[in-house]
Formats: C-alpha cells, structure tokens, sequence
C-alpha cells in the first residue's frame, strides 16, 4: 500500500515480483498514452531507474514493456547497452548504463537523439552517465526490505507529477 504521498514522490513496499510487475502494470498505460489522464501530454516519457544489483529493476522494465505491447523476447541491455522495440509507432528504448566507467561514453555512445519527448525512454543505472542526461519524468529508486523490496517513485517534471497523481487516485 502507498505510504502517504508527497505532491512529487510516492513510496511503495513490494512484497514479491508480482507486486513489482503490477506497478509496471499500473505506470504502462500512462507511458503509452492510454490513459485518459494522459491525452493531454501524449504518450512517451523519460524514467530511471536505480537500485543494486537484482532490486528489480529489469524485471520493472520487462513488465512496463509487456504491459505496453512489446512482443517476443525482451533482453536486458547490459552489454549491448540499448535494445529498442517499437508497438504502433511509439518507440521504445531501454538502456543499461552499468558497465560505463566514463559520463563520456554516453556522449561518444551517440545516444542523445534518442532522447525524444514522444519516445519511451527507461534508463538502468542512470548515474553512470553522471550529469549529461536529461532529469527524467520519473526517478524510480529500489531497495532491497529483507526478501521483498521497497519502491520511491519521485515525478521531476509536470508529465511525471500527472502519473504519480494517477497512481495515487485509488481506482474504481
């Protein structure tokens, strides 16, 4: 259950990689523009995601990525660095920035025109770009809590403030 929220930050504990999944679950259609909040932003965005290593945050991206429409294999990028899907032209970019030793090698990595407002952009291990990328619509923070984890979603634009306020609107 939501903890009480902030205008800008919401904290959940997930109990199990089901709990992690119905997240990606309840955020997806707010990426892909399916939402009815969201007709006015349009679909596309910008989230990072950090945490240690197995704190879910590919397992969060398979199942956003599923939960949008992406078919077939989803990879992890972490040695190819970006693997790109694309489902009814909306673009899809997940990137793994684990292995960077260098903020430089984004910029040599040529990825700055991927960076498109109407593009779903999901960033593993942001911080290795250092302070060359954009501040996403939506940081995601995961830690571990003993055998499950604990989420903080924290919105750093007005299209990433608009999905927590979804996420906090208890469904009907």
């Amino acid at each position: 259950m939501p903890s009480a929220p902030t205008p800008h930050t919401l904290r959940l504990h997930l109990q199990d990689e089901d709990a992690t999944i119905a997240l990606a679950n309840r955020i997806a259609p707010l990426l892909c523009g399916r939402h009815p909040a969201t007709k006015a932003c349009g679909p596309g965005g910008r989230i990072h995601l950090r945490g240690e290593l197995g704190a879910g945050k590919t397992s969060f991206v398979r199942a956003l990525l599923r939960a949008c429409g992406v078919t077939g294999r989803i990879k992890s990028p972490s040695y190819a660095l970006l693997e790109s899907y694309n489902v009814s032209n909306l673009y899809f970019y997940h990137f793994d920035f684990y292995r960077f030793s260098d903020a430089k090698e984004w910029l040599d990595a040529g990825f700055r025109e991927l960076m498109t407002e109407t593009a779903v952009v999901l960033i593993e291990w942001p911080e290795k770009a250092g302070d060359v990328l954009s501040p996403p619509d939506l940081d995601i923070f995961l830690e571990y809590a003993d055998t499950s984890r604990n989420a903080c979603l924290s919105a750093q634009s007005d299209k990433g403030r608009l999905w927590l306020t979804q996420l906090i609107t208890p469904r009907l």
